[in-house]
């Protein structure tokens, strides 16, 4: 449970940096990419990935598909975060999860049942309620979060089905997503700095460093906390998902001082109910 617990923090944790981050003078696309280079560091040091066994049979597609996807969401993160806040965009993030089951309906033919069905029924009205603005705000930035939303369930989708290419370790795989994702962010910094002109800032790689350190702390501890659950994987499933869900409502608001009405306060109460729906319909 504690290995759970931390990767929950984590996962809340890359979400505050981001809205402190907003207070400085600050270049995003720095940041996301010290991000992945502290990312691919602690990857390599605590997973020792064995790239020799990397070769033309691998999952070259997917990986850079996530390549692309990965530092292009986290961009959209960001601005969903600057926009609409913590709160909003980690529920966003963790309604995704339903992205991937619609798939394995539409797509691979995997059955639903009444718990499933339910649950679908709960969530998109959830959602619309969690993004639905105050009538004194005219400029509605809800295209961000729907952003993530959809983002992170296709990168969900993508990383499950590198989890089912068995000839090598996930780990492996994760390292080698990470490095293209870096070299994505680095020839992006430098087409900025080469004609954008802007400069590398101290600040940037200051947050960038601590995203990499709790983002790939989200990644170790989720992982171990399936290991210790291995025989309850929906525990972790479910506790990850709401946890980052209250956590976040509760940093956004307390913390931050984010502003909900009472329509976001029912849609985070009915997407709460959604996940439990759909943990209870795995069993």
């Amino acid at each position: 449970m504690v290995f759970l617990i931390l990767s929950i923090i984590c996962s809340v944790s890359v979400g505050a940096i981001f809205k402190v981050a907003r207070n400085y003078s600050i270049n995003v696309t720095q940041i996301v990419a010290t991000n992945y280079f502290f990312a691919l560091a602690l990857c390599y040091f605590f997973f020792s990935p064995d790239l020799t066994t990397v070769g033309t049979n691998a999952p070259w597609a997917i990986y850079i598909t996530l390549g692309i996807l990965l530092p292009s969401i986290f961009l959209v993160l960001a601005a969903s975060i600057k926009h609409l806040g913590i709160v909003k965009t980690d529920a966003a993030q963790r309604l995704s999860l339903f992205i991937p089951i619609l798939a394995a309906w539409l797509i691979f033919g995997e059955k639903f049942n009444a718990l499933k069905i339910t649950a679908f029924g709960i969530a998109f009205p959830a959602l619309l309620l969690i993004l639905t603005k105050p009538t004194d705000n005219t400029k509605n930035k809800w295209i961000y979060p729907a952003l993530v939303l959809l983002g992170f369930g296709l990168i969900d989708i993508l990383f499950k089905q590198i989890a089912l290419f068995t000839n090598l370790p996930y780990t492996t795989s994760l390292f080698v997503v990470f490095t293209m994702a870096l070299t994505i962010m680095v020839l992006v910094v430098a087409f900025e700095m080469g004609f954008k002109e802007a400069k590398l800032n101290p600040k940037n790689l200051l947050f960038g460093s601590l995203v990499g350190v709790f983002n790939f702390g989200n990644i170790l501890f989720y992982l171990k906390a399936h290991q210790s659950f291995a025989e309850n994987p929906s525990t972790v499933f479910a506790g990850m998902n709401m946890g980052v869900i209250i956590l976040g409502s509760l940093t956004g608001i307390f913390i931050f001082k984010e502003k909900l009405s009472k329509m976001n306060y029912v849609g985070l109460f009915l997407a709460l109910i959604a996940i439990v729906l759909i943990v209870l319909s795995q069993q």
